[in-house]
């Protein structure tokens, strides 16, 4: 037999590659179109929690139009910027769709801030006025800054930007770093309320808690808002929820799911799964005054079919380090 090998890609490799966003946005589109019509296997991710309000899952998909199969371990933990350590690690690993042998393992932080900014963007393609104006996110950290940037792709009319975060350094250093990368008008807010006031597109990026202390009252919220709550139910009251026209997910079985674990106590109806929204089987905004939430939870094809164009793109052009298996 052949010695067998695999490619290593760090996550300063995964990063070189520079897959753009609009690459990745095209990419989880036609997945979430493919999870409608029922053509991807994802069974549910099992996780174990070793820290409070912290997880480690295992993610499984397979995509089979785009030849991905694969699984993520993933990890969260909220204090870990206290050692100086990302909120969120672990590690992506391809298989061969045809024979199951590894094709990669891969670095995936990068890959998860990406797919997370991009899953966003496709829920705003559907449910959000495509000519909104102005944004505002809570939380400045990764995903403050990955959301914008797909939100930026999708919504070409955005133009003002108004940024909150606890931290006063964070916020800042958000300001600077994204008005430069996005060239949008990013004013900083000191509080929830002047972020979601009158802006058109809501997105909460802080850390997933299990007893959160929401912020966001509907009576803030205009008409015809979009909200996507990177952070499930942490920054949404109760009122959010059930004065929503529609509420959205990525995943209706995970959804209930986190639900029986206690998040997301407010949601009384699933109005539909993304997927079904992107394959046309159910409608998406239908009026301008809809106020939509969308959670996406996070799926395992997002990560899957942006690593394969990783992998792909890696191996063309000759970067990381091949490993014997």
């Amino acid at each position: 037999m052949e010695t067998q090998k695999m490619l290593y890609l760090s996550k300063k490799d995964v990063e070189r590659v520079n897959l753009s966003m609009e690459e990745i946005i095209q990419a989880l589109d036609k997945a979430f179109r493919e999870k409608g019509l029922g053509k991807v296997e994802m069974p549910p991710k099992p996780g174990i929690h070793t820290m409070p309000d912290a997880f480690i899952h295992a993610m499984p998909a397979s995509v089979p139009s785009v030849g991905a199969a694969g699984c993520k371990w993933v990890s969260g933990y909220p204090e870990n910027y206290k050692k100086n350590l990302p909120y969120i690690s672990g590690l992506l690993i391809l298989n061969d769709p045809e024979t199951g042998m590894p094709l990669s393992v891969m670095d995936c932080i990068w890959i998860t801030a990406m797919r997370t900014g991009a899953a966003t963007a496709v829920a705003a393609k559907y449910l959000a006025n495509r000519d909104s104006k102005s944004i505002g996110i809570l939380g400045c950290g990764v995903q403050g800054r990955t959301n914008l940037e797909a939100l930026k792709i999708i919504l070409p009319e955005l133009s003002e930007v108004k940024a909150y975060d606890i931290s006063a350094d964070a916020v800042t250093m958000y300001a600077e770093e994204m008005g430069a990368k996005t060239g949008l008008d990013i004013k900083i807010v000191k509080t929830p309320k002047e972020a979601v006031e009158d802006s058109d597109v809501i997105v909460t990026a802080g850390p997933i808690l299990k007893e959160p202390n929401p912020a966001i009252e509907f009576d803030w919220l205009k008409p015809g808002v979009f909200a996507s709550p990177v952070d499930f139910d942490s920054y949404l009251k109760k009122s959010v929820f059930e004065g929503c026209e529609k509420f959205v997910t990525d995943d209706r079985k995970q959804c209930l799911y986190y639900k029986s674990l206690g998040y997301f106590q407010h949601v009384s109806e699933i109005y539909a799964d993304l997927g079904e929204i992107a394959a046309g089987i159910k409608q998406g905004r239908e009026s301008r005054d809809e106020i939509i939430i969308c959670a996406n939870l996070g799926l395992a094809i997002d990560d899957m079919v942006t690593a394969i164009e990783i992998y792909r793109k890696a191996v063309d052009n000759s970067m990381g380090t091949w490993l014997e298996l």
